[in-house]
C-alpha cells in the first residue's frame, strides 16, 4: 500500500534498518504491527472511536489499508446514547467478523403521553439491546486484532493542502493522511474550528442517561414516554439492566435545581415513569450527560473531512435509530473510500459528491421525519390529536416506524 508525504530523513532511514533487523527474529505480523507504531502516515486517519468511527476502522482495515483512530477516552466507557440497535445492522456486522454477544431482542413498543395515553405497536423489523460500554468495547477489540493503530489522543487540528490532511493533537505531533474520517460525534471543539454552520445556532437540548436495575421491566420492549419540555426511552441492555436516556429542553430543566429534583417533580408526572422511578434502583453513582445538543442540519462532507455517524448528521432519539445510522454511514465511507483507491484516485471534488448525494439519498428522510415526530410529540395538543389518531390506526403506525428505519444493510 503507497503511503503518502514521505520523505528521506535520517529518523527514517533508521526506523527501516531496526525493521530489517527486527523482521530476522519475528513473525510477519508483529513486524507490520511495530511498523505501524512508528509511522506518523496513513491512508485513513479516523477522528473518533465511537461506532462510526471504529465500523469505518475495520471495514477499511479489512481492505488492506493503514489506519489509525483517534480517541480521546480509554475503552470501555459509557457514553449518553438509547443503545437500541436495530436489526436492520445485523448482516452487515457478520461481514465484518464481529460476533454480538447474547442480548434481549425487542419486537414491542410503547409510546405514551405526559397524562399516561399511551399505544403499543409491534417493530416490524425489531431490534436489540446493547450497551455503548459493551459495543464500542467490542469493535476496538476487533480492530485491534486487525492491526488498526488506536491513539488514545485528542486531535486539537486538522488541515488539508496538497491532496493530504495534517492532523494535529494535543503534543504537537502531527499525522498525515490521504482522507480523514470525522467521527467525533454530536459537537466538538473541531466543529468550531471547522467553522461549521450548525455549531453557531443555539442548541437548547440536554440529554440525561443512567442504568436502572428492574427485573420486572419487559425483555422485548422498547418504551418511549413523553413528559413536559422532553421524553425518555427504556429498554433493557445485553446484562438485564434497563437503559433510561432521555432528552430535555434547557427551558424545561433549569426550573429544577438539579436531576434529582427534575425527575422527582417533571419526569414522574408521567403514570409510566413515576412508576419505574419508584421501583427501580439506580446503578450509576450519577447519571451521565451532555449538553448542547444540535438537532440542526449538517454536511456530510466540510472541508474534505467525511463526516459520519453524528457528526455528519443527528436524528432525533425519539425514531431510536441513531445507532444503526452510524454504522451504515461507517460502510457507506469506507466503500467510497475503497472505491477510491481502487480506481487510481478520481477527482476528489466529484469523491465528495458522490459520498453527499449517497448519504443524504439514505438518511435525509430519516432525519426530516424525526423533526416532524419530535415537534408533535412536544406540543401537547398535537400529540394528544395524533395519538387518537394512531391509536385506531395500526397501519399508520407502523408506516411511520419504517420511514425512521432502514433497510437490511447489504453486504
Amino acid at each position: 500500500m503507497k503511503l503518502y508525504n514521505r520523505k528521506p530523513s535520517k529518523k527514517r532511514n533508521s526506523k527501516k534498518t531496526f525493521l530489517y533487523k527486527t523482521r530476522r527474529l519475528s513473525s510477519g505480523f508483529f513486524v507490520y504491527f511495530l511498523y505501524l507504531l512508528l509511522m506518523d502516515n496513513f491512508d485513513v486517519i479516523i477522528v473518533g472511536g465511537g461506532l462510526a468511527g471504529l465500523t469505518a476502522a475495520i471495514h477499511l482495515r479489512r481492505e488492506n489499508y493503514n489506519v489509525a483512530v483517534f480517541e480521546s477516552k480509554q475503552y470501555p466507557h459509557h457514553k449518553v446514547c438509547g443503545e437500541y440497535v436495530s436489526n436492520e445492522v445485523i448482516p452487515y456486522l457478520e461481514f465484518l467478523g464481529i460476533s454480538l454477544p447474547q442480548t434481549f431482542q425487542f419486537n414491542e413498543m410503547l409510546l405514551s403521553l405526559e397524562k399516561g395515553k399511551a399505544l403499543k405497536a409491534k417493530l416490524p423489523m425489531g431490534g436489540f439491546g446493547l450497551s455503548r460500554y459493551t459495543f464500542d468495547h467490542l469493535l476496538y477489540k476487533r480492530a485491534m486484532n486487525l492491526g488498526v493503530i488506536v491513539f488514545t489522543k485528542s486531535v486539537t487540528s486538522i488541515s488539508y493542502e496538497n491532496d493530504n490532511f495534517r492532523v494535529g493533537v494535543e503534543s504537537g505531533q502531527e499525522y498525515i493522511s490521504k482522507f480523514v474520517i470525522g467521527a467525533y460525534g454530536k459537537r466538538g471543539v473541531l466543529d468550531k474550528d471547522l467553522k461549521r454552520y450548525f455549531i453557531q445556532k443555539k442548541s437548547p437540548w440536554l440529554a440525561v442517561k443512567a442504568h436502572y436495575k428492574l427485573d420486572s421491566f419487559p425483555d422485548n420492549l422498547v418504551a418511549i414516554h413523553n413528559f413536559r419540555g422532553g421524553y425518555g426511552g427504556l429498554s433493557k441492555t445485553e446484562n438485564g439492566a434497563v437503559n433510561f436516556c432521555y432528552l430535555v429542553s434547557y427551558d424545561s430543566f433549569k426550573k429544577e435545581k438539579d436531576i434529582t429534583s427534575f425527575n422527582q417533580n417533571i419526569i414522574a408526572r408521567n403514570p409510566y415513569l413515576g412508576k419505574f422511578l419508584n421501583d427501580a434502583e439506580i446503578l450509576y453513582e450519577q447519571p451521565l450527560t451532555i449538553g448542547q445538543i444540535s438537532f440542526h442540519k449538517k454536511k456530510p462532507v466540510e472541508n474534505h473531512i467525511i463526516m459520519c455517524g453524528d457528526t455528519a448528521g443527528l436524528i432525533h432519539p425519539l425514531c431510536g435509530n441513531g445507532m444503526a445510522m452510524a454504522i451504515h454511514s461507517a460502510k457507506i465511507a469506507s466503500e467510497a473510500i475503497h472505491a477510491y483507491f481502487k480506481n487510481g484516485m478520481q477527482n476528489r471534488s466529484r469523491f465528495e459528491r458522490d459520498y453527499e448525494t449517497e448519504w443524504k439519498h439514505m438518511f435525509a428522510k430519516r432525519l426530516w421525519m424525526g423533526r416532524q415526530l419530535q415537534a408533535v410529540l412536544l406540543n401537547s395538543r398535537l400529540s394528544n390529536l395524533a395519538m387518537g389518531i394512531l391509536t385506531n390506526s395500526p397501519y399508520i403506525v407502523n408506516k411511520l416506524i419504517k420511514n425512521t428505519h432502514g433497510q437490511i444493510i447489504q453486504c
